[in-house]
């Protein structure tokens, strides 16, 4: 059943989620890149521990905070979260550990826009931060720099 309002359909809540082998650092390199906000769970944590619920070996020590140890989440900083669980409401990319190293190119990826006139001061403060340029495009359609993460997720700077 879809939720609405007076003015019709509730727009549905969504995260972008990342594979990757070790969230904390994707999480340290896209908060920085982004300019977001690394999501505190430590409250929620503690509680679930407190509660049995999550055995200790789940979680690991990130910024002298408890982190979940498989996942972790970067948010925008404006937007809303919930105090209890240190979880954003709106805008934020999650990375999860997967076992499988990354093997084909991305299907879905962000495109960076610093601004006009930024990009190339982007892409270098990007690279500072451990990304690498694959290749500048230039097309009719205009010219962007194609990036890979630390992890080599590929992503564009317009």
């Amino acid at each position: 059943m879809t939720q609405t309002s007076a003015s019709g359909p509730v727009p549905v809540h969504w995260k972008l989620v990342v594979d990757c082998a070790g969230p904390q650092a994707q999480a340290e390199f896209w908060a920085a890149a982004l300019h977001y906000e690394i999501e505190d769970n430590d409250a929620f944590i503690q509680r679930l521990l407190e509660l049995g619920a999550l055995p200790r070996e789940a979680t690991v020590e990130f910024h002298a905070r408890l982190a979940f140890r498989d996942l972790i989440a970067v948010r925008h900083p404006d937007d809303p979260y919930d105090k209890e669980r240190g979880t954003g409401l709106g805008r934020r990319l999650l990375f999860q550990r997967v076992p499988e190293a990354k093997s084909v190119k991305n299907r879905l990826h962000l495109d960076l826009h610093p601004g006009d006139g930024l990009r190339d001061a982007e892409v270098e403060r990007l690279v500072g931060l451990g990304a690498s340029v694959l290749r500048r495009v230039k097309e009719p359609a205009g010219e962007w720099v194609v990036m890979a993460d630390p992890e080599g997720n590929e992503f564009c700077v317009q």
